[in-house]
């Protein structure tokens, strides 16, 4: 307005929508958490802000929030409460800080640190999985942060999440299935393992794999369904089946109801109901 791009009445009208006091968006756009964030950024840039847990993520190229996730902001102030926006007090060290798209906001660690004590055991697995899978640092370096800090709140858990991480892989979804097989009991799948020929020429590359048992396990997801990726799907299950190989495909509603997917699996490894929990 100031600039005199815009007038007071086409602000207020609908080509544009109010995400913050002062920060708006064109209603044609996305308000996505990536958006939310970025608007949540404008918000507090001039205080000192960062953005920080799931909204540092978001900026990092890392998906591992839940639908709705509000926006985070750290301050070394007090914060205003807004709807959709979620704000803590702190002041970050400048290790912990980095810049993404014109926000300031912390690294892949300290956003893996932060997650990884505050969200429940097989969510922060997922946010541990994905940043580490992003970000240069591994999963075992929380535990070294957590001996420089050994009151921090939440960090009791950080040695199961550590345990159950797994930065090679590479969705969400992959990262739920994988540590819902072992929790119930069964051993612990290689994650985005290569199968190949009796020449050793690479096949295909799969979510989770018991090479042992000649066991594939795939996530398939939305995009699965396509015509032509269904049809290039069944044909490399063919080309595995011809090195002895079985491929079990699960879905949404397989991870839901998982007690019945841990029996199947456990099944095809030859594991029988009494052995898992």
């Amino acid at each position: 307005m100031a600039a005199g791009l815009v007038t007071p009445d086409q602000l207020r009208g609908p080509r544009y929508r109010r995400v913050y006091p002062d920060v708006y968006l064109s209603s044609d756009a996305s308000l996505d958490l990536y958006a939310r964030s970025r608007a949540a950024y404008l918000l507090v840039r001039d205080r000192g802000g960062a953005l920080v847990g799931y909204s540092a993520a978001a900026l990092l190229g890392v998906d591992c929030a839940p639908r709705g996730a509000p926006a985070e902001v750290v301050l070394p102030g007090a914060a205003r409460r807004h709807p959709g926006l979620r704000a803590y007090r702190a002041r970050l060290a400048d290790h912990d800080l980095t810049t993404a798209a014109g926000c300031r906001l912390t690294t892949p660690a300290r956003t893996a640190w932060d997650l990884a004590r505050r969200l429940p055991l097989v969510e922060a697995v997922v946010a541990v999985d994905a940043l580490a899978h992003r970000g240069a640092f591994a999963p075992a370096d929380l535990l070294a942060r957590r001996a420089g800090e050994p009151g921090a709140r939440g960090c009791r858990r950080l040695a199961e999440v550590v345990g159950l991480s797994e930065p090679r892989a590479e969705s969400p979804m992959e990262s739920r299935l994988r540590v819902g097989l072992v929790r119930a009991g069964l051993p612990v799948p290689h994650a985005q393992y290569v199968i190949a020929d009796e020449y050793g020429f690479p096949l295909a590359r799969v979510d989770l794999a018991y090479p042992v048992a000649k066991l594939a396990i795939e996530y398939d997801g939305a995009h699965h369904f396509d015509a032509r990726r269904a049809r290039l799907d069944r044909q490399r299950d063919a080309d595995l089946a011809g090195l002895g190989w079985r491929t079990l495909r699960l879905i949404d509603d397989d991870l839901l109801a998982m007690p019945q997917t841990v029996c199947r699996v456990g099944g095809l490894l030859g594991m029988p109901p009494a052995e898992l929990v």
